[in-house]
């Protein structure tokens, strides 16, 4: 499973490169409706800077970026704003702990000084994070539930819509999506049963870096799990040898908004069997990077002949995969 990715936020070259043109309206009212639903976090920095900078691959000075500037301005403030204010209500939590152990220590007291310290730290780095100007890798990392650039065909044109990394199935409501939460990643085997109302309909492609997955740890260091030993996970970052882009072939849905709600588009990475280093670092699945020459036929799928795209599927970019542990 590709349990998250860095994805690529530089959208002017993005588009250049591809020829694609940004779903400004599709970004707006995503922008828009997660500063009303106090989510902004699932907005990765990457993508929210792209267009802060004027990097969202419309022309110079167009007035719809402005506006989009002006309201991720507005939501990272509203972020700050949220931050401190959590950080001074733990900050007077943790003092009224310390003052309850100089008096009478208790365990009450010594789990509260522990939990307002642990989130005080969290808070300081999440705020450091935000207002931070230099950029970070982890500024483009996305994890199940977070919201990523995918390209996609509307109207005859490659266009960059934001999508969730967390696909609702044709006919799902909220309800049925909430039963099957790992939906962000479609398996290759289940294509043309699982996945059937989106393969050979509606493909995507998401631009990635590198992508993180969780791996047993006794698997990575190809051993049996001794005696009364509990499995453990690590999180291990796998990353092209040269460095380069990779187009990650997906599946993606789109759902009517309700209540004056924008639509919900999201998507799913498609997976297969992992190449050797994958597999050798102890992990059973692997994205699917296909070759530039294949994103015309991929975007635009003929249902009748499903046996190209699995072509396509096959005659993928195979590099070389470096990992490391993940900070």
């Amino acid at each position: 499973m590709c349990y998250a990715a860095q994805i690529k936020a530089d959208f002017r070259k993005f588009t250049r490169q591809y020829g694609a043109v940004m779903g400004l309206r599709q970004f707006f009212e995503l922008f828009w409706q997660k500063r009303k639903d106090q989510e902004w976090q699932k907005l990765p920095k990457a993508m929210r800077v792209a267009f802060a900078q004027g990097g969202g691959g419309g022309e110079e000075g167009d007035p719809e970026e402005r506006e989009l500037a002006a309201l991720i301005a507005a939501g990272d403030r509203e972020q700050a704003n949220g931050l401190e204010a959590e950080l001074f209500r733990q900050r007077a939590r943790l003092a009224e702990a310390e003052r309850a152990l100089a008096g009478r220590p208790t365990r009450k007291a010594e789990n509260e000084q522990r939990i307002a310290a642990d989130k005080i730290a969290r808070l300081q780095q999440n705020l450091a994070d935000l207002q931070r100007a230099t950029p970070a890798p982890e500024d483009a990392m996305i994890f199940p539930g977070y919201y990523a650039p995918v390209m996609i065909e509307v109207d005859g044109r490659r266009t960059i819509v934001p999508m969730r990394y967390r696909c609702r199935l044709p006919g799902w409501d909220v309800s049925m999506e909430r039963k099957k939460p790992g939906t962000y990643n479609a398996r290759r085997d289940n294509l043309e049963t699982a996945w059937r109302q989106l393969f050979g309909y509606r493909h995507g492609i998401l631009p990635i870096r590198a992508f993180h997955e969780h791996v047993a740890r006794h698997r990575l260091e190809h051993r049996e799990l001794g005696p009364d030993e509990k499995e453990q996970s690590v999180v291990l970052e796998f990353r092209p040898d040269p460095p380069q882009d990779l187009l990650i072939a997906c599946l993606w849905s789109r759902h009517k908004g309700e209540a004056g709600e924008p639509d919900l588009y999201s998507f799913a990475a498609i997976t297969d069997e992992p190449p050797p280093e994958v597999a050798a670092a102890g992990h059973d699945r692997c994205v699917i990077p296909i070759k530039p020459q294949h994103v015309d036929a991929w975007l635009n799928p003929d249902p009748a002949n499903l046996a190209a795209l699995y072509a396509i599927l096959d005659d993928r970019e195979r590099p070389f995969f470096e990992y490391r542990l993940a900070a």
